[in-house]
């Protein structure tokens, strides 16, 4: 293949992820709105819902948490919420038992070893009581309406996922927080729009999701990512998965880029994980969920190889004309604004636009080392907390 088709190909597949697939999906769902069969408000037509939170060392943020899960115009009485603590050493336990004896409803379980993350969920899973299931994050803060319209959906048979709008609940352009917020804003519509088109959002946020009880699956030993995998499981048995963008949210993001570059590396673990179990979702090619998982995640997670190729292929191209001098000119630029935006940052300067460009390329790098450490074996899934109020 010679170099030039390598450039084109390897510039396409990364424009296709991040710019053409999400313009498609919106020209597709431009006339298109959600039209599920709602439950009316009334007490009786709402399903009973049990709240699943794993929870590690989050004494900073578990009160806001769970005073707003029961600050609900839900009903209280159709909600149980169930606390798995992994071996908290802080005061999460001790706010956690506090709060027991104003909210009947809230239940403690305490693990004694670190387990992570998706064993916790597992056997809180075996707990749960209600039809439904609403799985969330500590730092991920709900609105009175939120839990409402995460359950809205479920007078429809066909639906058995349905995810959350988590939105940035503050901003530091000091940090990444803006950058964060305007990826998951994104992803956000992407979802929704995938699921409006083809009944399949690809990944639920973790955060904050609802599920039937009946579609939930068990997490497999020392894997990442237990919201994809969840929600994969259900698309691969032929249930419908949406996003619903009324379910509003907010979260505490990460504004540190060392922070995020750490998680993002355990995405990339889980992302790889994923992509092995569900490969067969790829085909057939041209149907709405293998063409959404394809342009939305696969292309790019490989994305760190389509920028080397690019590169490569570039300084073999280099002498051929003019176009592919400046190119590779601009690209080498690129790659110079990482170190003065993290110059600037020391003296207190912040332009968007470059923390935008370092945003992107850490990203990528966290890709490509999530990728290594897959190939190198998981041994365990258990994970830090993202430090809050950065």
């Amino acid at each position: 293949m010679s170099w030039i088709l390598i450039f084109i190909i390897s510039v396409f597949l990364l424009l296709h992820s991040y710019v053409f697939f999400p313009l498609i999906l919106s020209l597709m769902a431009r006339k298109k709105t959600q039209n599920n069969i709602i439950f009316n408000k009334s007490d009786k037509d709402l399903p009973n819902v049990s709240i699943l939170l794993a929870v590690y060392n989050e004494e900073l943020v578990i009160e806001n948490k769970i005073k707003s899960t029961f600050n609900t115009d839900y009903p209280v009485d159709k909600i149980e919420f169930l606390i798995g603590s992994d071996a908290s050493s802080d005061k999460t336990n001790e706010i956690i038992i506090k709060l027991k004896q104003e909210y009947k409803n809230l239940q403690l379980i305490e693990f004694e070893q670190r387990t992570g993350k998706a064993e916790i969920i597992n056997n809180l899973k075996e707990r749960a009581k209600n039809e439904v299931l609403v799985l969330t994050d500590a730092n991920v803060i709900f609105k009175p309406d939120t839990i409402y319209h995460l359950l809205k959906h479920y007078k429809n048979d066909k639906i058995s996922l349905v995810g959350g709008n988590i939105i940035n609940s503050r901003f530091n352009e000091q940090g990444i927080s803006q950058q964060e917020e305007m990826y998951i804003s994104r992803e956000n519509k992407i979802k929704y729009n995938e699921g409006i088109l083809f009944g399949a959002m690809i990944g639920a946020f973790g955060g904050c999701y609802s599920i039937r009880t009946k579609n939930y699956s068990k997490v497999p030993a020392r894997f990442f990512m237990d919201d994809f995998y969840i929600t994969m499981n259900v698309i691969e048995n032929g249930g419908k998965c949406i996003n619903e963008l009324d379910a509003v949210c907010s979260e505490d993001v990460s504004n540190k880029l060392s922070e995020e570059f750490r998680r993002k590396i355990r995405i990339s673990i889980g992302n790889f994980q994923n992509l092995t179990r569900y490969k067969n979702l790829l085909i057939p090619l041209f149907n709405g969920v293998s063409f959404s998982f394809l342009s939305h995640k696969v292309i790019r997670w490989h994305g760190p190889f389509f920028l080397i190729l690019i590169f490569v292929s570039n300084i073999f191209l280099f002498n051929t004309n003019i176009f592919f001098k400046i190119t590779l000119i601009g690209q080498l630029l690129l790659f110079i604004i990482p170190f003065v935006d993290s110059s600037l940052r020391r003296i207190k300067v912040n332009i968007t636009l470059l923390r935008f460009i370092t945003h992107f390329y850490f990203m990528n790098l966290a890709l490509l080392l999530g990728l290594f450490k897959f190939l190198k074996g998981v041994k365990t899934n258990i994970w830090q907390p993202t430090q809050r109020y950065q």
